[in-house]
């Protein structure tokens, strides 16, 4: 079975995206780090179990020569809520059961963490990225344990697109949280609402 591990924001700047989402929070995000393999740096915020991540292209790291993941290289607009995460403990298992798109295995790692993550070709993810990106920590550590406590915890994520249904096809069987809903609309959006010592406050 697949579970929820972590969804991302992106922005343009990793300073100018930090700001905005530590200003709707209320309160600061935790020390991230750098991704080499697609040049890409972050900045993270504990969610109990789980956990979000605000990410961008690092304008200091040398440009991969292949596309990035979460389709970055073609990011523009406003600082918003791209995509979400599932981890399993097979990843080769869980690739076999989902749909092509979903990508092929890419062994990354950031500082002691390594884990594997499934990354298309293109980097596009099925469905506009709505269908989630499918990742597997290796060993014991993950960066959920590693974040401070700031009272934080994901109460709801809703992941909207034309074509959720072949989502949540493609998902059945596999993946189930009654904090996660797929519903239909316009345009892909992702909303989360997070609990915090300030009230619930709610990103997309």
């Amino acid at each position: 079975m697949l579970s929820f591990d972590h969804f991302a924001i992106t922005t343009t700047r990793l300073e100018d995206g930090v700001a905005e989402v530590e200003e709707a929070l209320g309160l600061s995000l935790d020390a991230g780090g750098q991704h080499p393999h697609f040049g890409t740096h972050n900045r993270l915020l504990g969610l109990g179990g789980a956990y979000m991540e605000v990410i961008a292209i690092d304008p200091d790291a040398p440009a991969p020569d292949y596309p990035r993941w979460f389709d970055m290289d073609n990011f523009d607009g406003p600082t918003r809520l791209t995509n979400w995460i599932v981890q399993t403990p097979d990843l080769a298992a869980a690739l076999a059961d989902l749909p092509d798109g979903v990508g092929n295995p890419v062994a990354l790692q950031r500082g002691d963490l390594r884990w594997q993550m499934a990354v298309p070709a293109d980097g596009k993810l099925p469905c506009d990225g709505a269908f989630p990106a499918i990742i597997a920590w290796e060993g014991d550590a993950h960066p959920a344990k590693r974040l401070a406590e700031r009272g934080c915890r994901l109460t709801h994520l809703e992941i909207a697109h034309p074509r959720i249904a072949e989502v949540r096809a493609a998902l059945r069987g596999h993946f189930a949280d009654p904090l996660i809903s797929m519903t239909e609309g316009p345009e892909k959006r992702l909303t989360a609402e997070i609990a915090t010592p300030h009230g619930t406050r709610v990103l997309s």
